[in-house]
């Protein structure tokens, strides 16, 4: 007898994000790590390196449309730096 997986009910990580740069508004789409926090980001225009805000674990979570694949997958804190 085959054993059954049942499917699985998590939705899939998104790794694109649009990061936003709060001092010029350009918007760059980005590959997000899978395996560390990002903390800093150039901006491709106005060359403003960002940082994440307080609280959050990294620019993508900060400025980005989509939250960073550990907070998508776990929640606030699952990246464990924050």
């Amino acid at each position: 007898m085959i054993p059954i997986t049942p499917p699985s009910t998590q939705p899939a990580v998104t790794l694109t994000s649009v990061l936003t740069c709060p001092v010029c508004q350009h918007a760059q789409a980005e590959q997000m790590p899978t395996d560390a926090c990002q903390w800093f980001y150039e901006c491709t225009s106005c060359h403003t390196v960002l940082k994440p805000l307080a609280g959050d674990c990294c620019v993508y979570c900060s400025y980005g449309t989509v939250p960073c694949p550990p907070i998508q997958e776990q929640g606030k804190g699952a990246c464990g730096c924050c």
